[in-house]
């Protein structure tokens, strides 16, 4: 009731099962708690935690703002209300090789299946904006090497990402990924590719478990799941959707209630109480509750 029924490890073994079954992952983001509930309601595979949205949502640009210490509480609080695994952003794992390792083991303790890491510039970019920088792919293999290292549970997931792509091509991205991948990374995100032979190129040449980003307002094509199923990629993610939507809707409605002072022609575009309810498992919560204090002698 409080927690989920199956714990963090279980949770990445049946991520790493889900991995190998062929079929395309699809994990929408979650920028807090009840979103993730409607995702699992929704049956989707697993829960994306973006540092993107994470960021946003304290008002903070996509630039390396956030701490470990917010990232990984997020996380935690995420990952706690629902038995889907959760994969969440890392950024550039905070710092250098022994700040990836404490990233992996705090993340690991937030109860998170597994995370991604990337080869960006500290501070870093948004993905899909022009003038990133990125370090040297020897740098990045010494991360890829302290994540490892650091990793308690075999099973949590270590996935990295390049965004070489957009600074020096494609070849570029496949060679550092390559590497990432004989490193030891369990599976590879490949940042703003452009079109679907892009996709396509890329999938061809990595082979571990790769991730497609499907983010609005960005360099990459929306691909279907069909698309992307038919070339191959593993997971899906829409890192931003439900934090867009929300916002869209509040902003909205915000300018309605402004212009009109009531409410009141909004309610029907409300989630309702008893719907609120429904998701937060309330009645979960009084059953259990009566257990304990509804007694007699």
């Amino acid at each position: 009731m409080l927690f989920t029924k199956l714990t963090a490890a279980q949770k990445r073994i049946h991520f790493r099962d889900q991995l190998q079954s062929g079929k395309l992952l699809r994990f929408p983001g979650a920028h807090a708690p009840l979103v993730a509930r409607i995702i699992e309601e929704q049956s989707f595979d697993g829960v994306y935690i973006s540092g993107s949205a994470i960021a946003a949502d304290l008002a903070l640009p996509d630039i390396g703002l956030t701490t470990l210490t917010e990232v990984a509480e997020r996380g935690r609080q995420i990952s706690r209300v629902t038995d889907l695994p959760t994969l969440i952003d890392a950024d550039t794992g905070f710092g250098e090789a022994v700040n990836v390792a404490r990233t992996i083991q705090e993340l690991e303790a937030a109860g998170l299946a597994g995370c991604h890491i990337e080869d960006q510039v500290l501070p870093k970019r948004c993905g899909h904006l022009d003038n990133k920088q990125i370090i040297t792919q020897n740098e990045m293999l010494q991360k890829i090497g302290a994540a490892l290292n650091a990793r308690r549970d075999e099973n949590f997931l270590i996935m990295a990402r390049t965004d070489a792509k957009n600074v020096d091509g494609l070849d570029a991205a496949i060679t550092r990924a390559r590497a990432y991948v004989e490193a030891g990374a369990d599976a590879i995100f490949a940042e703003a590719l452009e079109t679907k032979d892009e996709f396509s190129a890329f999938r061809d040449a990595i082979n571990a478990p790769i991730l497609a980003n499907m983010t609005e307002f960005g360099k990459t094509p929306l691909l279907t799941t069909d698309e992307l199923s038919a070339l191959g990629y593993n997971i899906v993610i829409y890192p931003v959707t439900s934090l867009r939507l929300a916002m869209k809707t509040i902003e909205d409605a915000f300018a309605e209630l402004k212009q009109h002072g009531t409410q009141t022609h909004l309610v029907d575009k409300m989630q309702t109480r008893a719907r609120l309810y429904e998701i937060l498992r309330y009645s979960e919560y009084a059953e259990f509750d009566s257990t304990i204090f509804d007694f007699e002698l």
